[in-house]
């Protein structure tokens, strides 16, 4: 990771003037005319530029990362002494992304030589080469060598360098097409491990006791099925039923039951049985008592709905989520984020050309949201909930959205934006329909006052206004989202403003999430706005 060359650039007119012409390193032109930013958050360091207005960024770690003009980024050396190894030795490098060390000696060597050749036609590289490596002490290596470095580089972009546009978070293409693993083939890498551990017989309470291994155990059982694991399944599913409900209960639970042994009934019936959640969760199941094909049948049908063989078959926020528990925090970052730029890109196109979003990306946009706020990425989550907000077509779930939209925004530090999105907020309660021919026809908010929803959204009120008071800019807006606050209090039912008066009267903490002492009185989710009032069913006996 030495910065050696880097130094003697900096400090030597005359090499910088080398590196800048004819190998395009020049220090002159470290501006990149659009602000970027890593997704991971890690510094980023410009140092050069070059003629086609592309520029050379420093990492944390030293790594260099070049971003192009047109939207492409990579990594291209581990370090800047490495980096301009690469630049010096393959002056057409550009040209060289797609080669890698499989092509072999012969086709890098004459697709290095081509390119070389079409350079000299305009300018010499060989005597200001051999003068470069010698001033700043670079090896001399051959064509081969420098495209393994630059390839070796390359694969590690993604996901700990991903880059994005500051201001609309979108990430950068991949500079090269190199292929990569499968995201579910790097997260479930541990987990086959595991597999390989409890069918050998050693490692049972490590990974059984181990939430996050537990659960790549499973992963990997899903798509790795033997006879003989119906002992280490019932080990991980008796283990899995003390975190509740979960896919990998329901899994464990599929995987015992599809080996159809009825003495596994009591097992199942008792994982079932751990609380309300798994009670529900598991339901359908087979009595004790039932013989072995009802007990396929039952783990069968399973299976085929939400389960199955093929790991391509499972959504995104399986992996991701196994990623984040397992602490690929980048990695599961990454993959969202492509996720979400493809959304945008969809709902650019269907607004260009004036067709509907499909009503699928509504449902992958709530995901999203969850997603990155479980990651903490207020940033990423609160661009999916702008792409979300439009897609609602009740009048509860559009006043939902923009309550959490308004507190991603408050979070963000977006003030004026959040006392806008408020705004928009009341004039739905206003007029749930939006005022238009069917003036009345949605009912969905007609109890609002009743239930959670309308306690969170005075409280997001009074939050929004406590934190843009140190806003001075925000003075007017302020004093009228704290006046509608007041209002909408008002027009809480009695249980609800009490709720709401004491939780202000204890708040002290501007920055606090102000649904916390609502959501632990009802246990509802508060960006679902389920009302208060209900409370659930308890389970039968038996």
């Amino acid at each position: 990771m030495s910065d050696h060359a880097l130094r003697l650039l900096r400090e030597q007119p005359h090499l910088a003037e080398l590196a800048a012409f004819p190998f395009n390193f020049d220090l002159t032109r470290a501006d990149h005319g659009e602000a970027v930013r890593l997704a991971s958050g890690g510094p980023l360091e410009a140092v050069a530029g070059d003629d086609t207005g592309g520029t050379y960024f420093v990492c944390g770690d030293g790594s260099v990362l070049y971003a192009d003009s047109e939207g492409s980024a990579g990594i291209i050396g581990n370090s800047v002494d490495e980096a301009l190894e690469v630049l010096v030795g393959l002056p057409g490098w550009h040209d060289h992304l797609g080669l890698a060390p499989a092509d072999g000696e012969e086709k890098i060597r004459a697709a290095v030589a081509e390119t070389e050749e079409e350079i000299r036609e305009y300018h010499g590289i060989d005597d200001e080469r051999t003068e470069l490596r010698a001033g700043l002490g670079l090896p001399e290596r051959s064509p081969v060598e420098l495209i393994g470095l630059l390839h070796a580089a390359l694969l590690r972009t993604e996901p700990d360098f991903l880059l994005l546009n500051a201001e609309e978070g979108g990430a950068h293409d991949l500079l090269d097409r190199h292929p990569r693993p499968p995201l579910w083939e790097t997260v479930l890498a541990r987990g086959r491990t595991d597999l390989t551990l409890l069918r050998e017989g050693s490692a049972w309470d490590e990974v059984a006791g181990d939430r996050a291994r537990r659960a790549l155990a499973l992963r990997a059982a899903q798509f790795d099925r033997r006879e003989g694991d119906l002992p280490l399944l019932r080990h991980l599913l008796r283990h899995e039923a003390e975190a509740s409900m979960t896919d990998e209960l329901r899994l464990a639970a599929v995987l015992v039951g599809l080996h159809g042994c009825p003495e596994d009934l009591p097992l199942l019936h008792e994982a079932r049985e751990t609380d309300f959640d798994t009670w529900c969760g598991l339901g359908g199941m087979p009595e004790p008592g039932a013989d072995p094909a009802e007990l396929r049948s039952w783990a069968r049908d399973l299976d085929d709905s939400l389960f199955g063989t093929d790991p391509t078959d499972e959504p995104l926020f399986t992996w991701t989520g196994l990623a984040h528990e397992q602490g690929l925090v980048e990695l599961a970052r990454a993959a969202l984020i492509r996720r979400l730029d493809d959304i945008d890109f969809r709902a650019y196109c269907d607004a260009r050309d004036g067709k509907a979003t499909e009503r699928r990306d509504a449902s992958q946009l709530g995901s999203l949201v969850h997603e990155f706020e479980q990651l903490g990425d207020t940033f990423q989550a609160l661009r999916a909930q702008r792409l979300n907000v439009p897609l609602q077509t009740r009048a509860w779930d559009r006043v939902s959205a923009l309550l959490r939209l308004a507190r991603l925004e408050r979070e963000e530090g977006r003030f004026g934006a959040a006392i806008r999105t408020l705004a928009s907020l009341r004039d739905t309660l206003a007029e749930p329909d939006g005022g238009g021919s069917s003036r009345g026809s949605d009912k969905s908010l007609g109890h609002w006052q009743r239930t959670n929803l309308g306690a969170y959204i005075v409280e997001e009120h009074y939050a929004v206004a406590r934190t843009a008071a140190t806003d001075t800019a925000l003075a007017d807006e302020v004093r009228a989202v704290t006046v509608a606050a007041g209002e909408l209090l008002a027009r809480l039912s009695g249980t609800a403003r009490a709720n709401v008066e004491r939780h202000l009267a204890g708040t002290t903490d501007t920055h606090t999430d102000s649904r916390t002492d609502i959501h632990t009185d009802t246990g509802a989710n508060p960006d679902t706005g389920v009302s208060a009032e209900p409370t659930p069913p308890q389970p039968s006996a038996g």
